[in-house]
């Protein structure tokens, strides 16, 4: 199981980055329209050259972002496919456009008892992974298909797709009839502690973050942000229809994590990986956590966290919780439309309600150094394989990297030390190893493969090998494909 996690939090990443450079660009629309965020009422300029190239790059951010199903389903099922073939992604679109067709407003109009906001637009995130689950073990399971000879136009990989799309049909009427009832009793639950005051912020906020990877969250959002319940915080911010002191109570305690919090978590992250990674999970940590401080788009850091070491995650709810409840009882109120980042902190500093939104600086400070502090703990204490902690078992580690790039030497000195051509059975690779399953594990040399000057080799099963070679294993891995 900890092994499917964490293939699953690899697939992740690279959809992970998309979305954090879409809130990057939503951010940079947001600074030029600002009336993007704060609505007609706000009195911002909503004409002229910056108003429209500002809706341009929200526009260019919301296609990213509002599509974020489709982008996790591509990547979750190319990266826990078998070997990385376009085909699973593709089977997993197909998985994707078959549910999230179904869950729309349109057709879930048509069954009585619907939950009004039940099926948001473009559907969500346990969409998109349940979509690349579906694509990927079609993939695995139906690329060798073979059908009768009439039928023989759909063998092998042409087959995959077709799986996918009729095995997404059941799910997507089993979500069909579920999700309306899931989301009403997420929706009364959060109606029942909605009335006591900041501990009833910290509440939300707790089980905002905890139920976010189920796209429940949006329910929780109706209750508390919208009017399903009469406290409607976000409009009545908006639009001076609340009362000063109170309004904004349910978004103010947002902002500390996902100004400065998640950041600092990024960090502890970075600083407790391994020291011949840090340079390749840089990056990584980077982007999502300027995403987070810029826009508050926090998803892309939370999957990674998630994903790669669920009990970071549960902390990290409980620390949001905390952190939104005290923030909730002092005196300062701000609000957000986007999210809780540094644009719509400045945005809402100037509507008529917010009150003393600079005190968020110093509570989101000591919330990063709690972040922090806590997440490097647990990281070093319990020894979570966070990005750029997954070490090498079994084997000698060794500093040495690729320093020649000719990647069909060093693709033909790997594939010797594995027997040839004719002894490997299937090739992929991940992030940073090429993954080989062998005919025959006997005719592994693994001083032949060391000559290649690779970091690592690693012998999960009886006929697989997995050989670290670093960031330029995509290169080696398609000489070897050429070869093989």
């Amino acid at each position: 199981m900890a092994n499917f996690f964490k293939r699953l939090g690899k697939s992740l990443l690279i959809p992970a980055v998309v979305l954090s450079i879409s809130g990057v660009l939503l951010g940079i629309g947001y600074i030029m329209a600002p009336v993007a965020v704060a609505g007609k009422e706000s009195g911002f300029d909503a004409e002229g050259i910056l108003y429209v190239a500002g809706t341009f790059f929200v526009n260019v951010g919301k296609a990213l972002i509002d599509n974020m199903p489709v982008l996790f389903a591509v990547g979750i099922s190319v990266g826990m496919s078998k070997d990385g073939d376009g085909t699973a992604g593709l089977a997993g679109l197909v998985s994707c456009l078959v549910i999230t067709g179904v869950w729309s407003l349109e057709t879930a109009g048509t069954f009585t008892g619907v939950a009004a906001g039940a099926f948001e637009k473009g559907g969500n995130a346990l969409i998109g992974i349940l979509s690349g689950l579906i694509g990927a073990g079609s993939y695995n399971r139906f690329r060798g298909l073979a059908f009768p000879e009439r039928l023989s136009f759909f063998n092998g990989k042409r087959a995959v797709p077709v799986m996918a799309a009729l095995l997404s049909v059941p799910v997507a009427g089993l979500l069909l009839f579920i999700w309306p009832a899931v989301y009403r009793w997420t929706a009364a639950f959060g109606k029942v502690f909605s009335g006591f005051g900041a501990v009833s912020a910290g509440i939300y906020v707790f089980f905002n973050r905890l139920l976010l990877p189920f796209g429940l969250d949006r329910a929780l959002n109706s209750v508390f942000l919208s009017d399903a319940s009469g406290i409607a915080d976000l409009t009545n911010f908006w639009n001076g229809g609340g009362l000063y002191g109170q309004t904004g109570m349910y978004m103010t305690g947002f902002f500390p994590f996902m100004l400065l919090g998640i950041p600092a978590a990024c960090l502890a992250m970075y600083h407790t990986a391994d020291s011949d990674k840090k340079t390749m999970v840089c990056g990584l940590f980077l982007s999502v956590a300027f995403c987070s401080f810029f826009t508050g788009v926090t998803a892309p850091a939370e999957f990674i966290i998630l994903f790669f070491a669920p009990g970071l995650y549960f902390i990290h709810t409980l620390l949001a919780g905390i952190t939104a409840g005290i923030t909730a009882a002092l005196p300062v109120r701000a609000g957000f439309s986007l999210s809780g980042g540094l644009i719509d902190l400045t945005l809402s500093s100037f509507m008529p309600l917010a009150r003393n939104p600079w005190l968020l600086i110093p509570v989101s400070a000591g919330t990063a150094v709690i972040y922090y502090l806590l997440f490097r703990f647990a990281i070093v204490r319990f020894d979570l394989k966070t990005p750029g902690r997954e070490r090498e078992t079994g084997v000698e580690k060794k500093r040495e990297l690729l320093k020649n790039n000719d990647f069909a030497a060093a693709a033909r000195t790997i594939l010797d030390g594995v027997g040839g051509k004719g002894n490997v059975k299937q090739l992929d690779y991940c992030v940073t190893r090429l993954r080989l399953e062998l005919k025959d594990y006997t005719l592994i040399n693994e001083k032949k493969i060391r000559l290649a000057g690779v970091a690592g080799i690693i012998r999960p099963k009886k006929y697989s090998v997995q050989v670290v070679v670093g960031m330029k294993v995509p290169f080696v891995a398609e000489e070897m494909k050429k070869m093989v």
